[in-house]
């Protein structure tokens, strides 16, 4: 039974890493998001999938604090997100890295212990090494450590951007599409070094792509504007139907999901 999350009683699990209560954020008198209440639990890979311009990204900077709900609330490990920040490690959609730089993979992942530094000058030590190890390892992009940037596929360059955010040791990672610069060949590879992260780390992933979306995520929700849920791992035709505004239909080919979609009359495709 697919519920809205602004039905009263759908948030009801304890201590979670992510709780929003009724958020909604509005730009220049425009809904964004409107009543989201979403629980994500410790250890969860739980995955926000819904249309571009549907509110995903927005509710990406509203976990990390960088903008203030125009009401409802959010708590991130029980606190104001900007208070926890050291705490969370996010992949952006759009990479501003300059990938014709002369950088090596194991530099480009020392860049995600700078947050740990205490002082101007301090140089990396064995506690940065140990932690960016673990981070390719967990990515599997070890043998790629003395590569340049420059030379790597978009999916090597994907894994060593998401071993940047866990060099950090975040206890929260926050994806952001991040499957636009993995072609199909890589994906496999991706959410299988992906798997690793859950062992340490909460991820919360958003997408527009309902492909993208691998059989060990956790939970499922839709969103656009609002956010549609019903706390399991499965995607229903009924949830999609309502976060997209469109009749779908969803068939499975392996483990990743595929979509159909059907037919659309005049009236219903300019509505979608």
């Amino acid at each position: 039974m697919t519920r809205t999350s602004d039905e009263p009683g759908a948030i009801t699990i304890e201590d979670p890493v992510i709780l929003t209560e009724n958020l909604s954020v509005s730009y220049e008198g425009h809904q964004v998001l409107e009543k989201v209440n979403l629980c994500v639990r410790k250890g969860d890979w739980y995955a926000i999938i819904g249309p571009n311009g549907g509110g995903k990204t927005t509710l990406i900077k509203a976990i990390l604090g960088l903008i203030s709900p125009g009401s409802g609330k959010i708590r991130v490990f029980g606190q104001d997100p900007k208070d926890v920040r050291e705490r969370i490690g996010y992949v952006p959609q759009y990479q501003t890295f300059q990938y014709a730089f002369p950088i090596r993979v194991r530099e480009v992942v020392f860049l995600g212990r700078m947050g740990r530094m205490k002082g101007l000058f301090q140089r990396y030590g064995a506690e940065d090494s140990r932690a960016v190890h673990e981070a390719m390892a967990r990515m599997r992009i070890e043998h790629l450590a003395d590569r340049s940037i420059s030379t790597l596929s978009g999916g090597e360059r994907q894994r060593t951007i998401i071993a940047r955010a866990l060099a950090g040791e975040p206890d929260l990672l926050l994806l952001d599409e991040p499957t636009v610069y993995v072609d199909d060949l890589s994906r496999d590879i991706f959410f299988s070094s992906l798997t690793r992260v859950r062992e340490t780390c909460t991820v919360l992933l958003i997408t527009h792509d309902i492909s993208v979306v691998h059989a060990h995520v956790t939970k499922i929700a839709c969103l656009n504007t609002r956010l549609f849920t019903h706390d399991s791992d499965q995607i229903t035709d009924e949830m999609v139907a309502q976060s997209y505004g469109c009749p779908v239909d969803l068939i499975t080919h392996g483990d990743i999901p595929h979509r159909v979609l059907e037919r659309h009359n005049r009236k219903e495709a300019d509505e979608c």
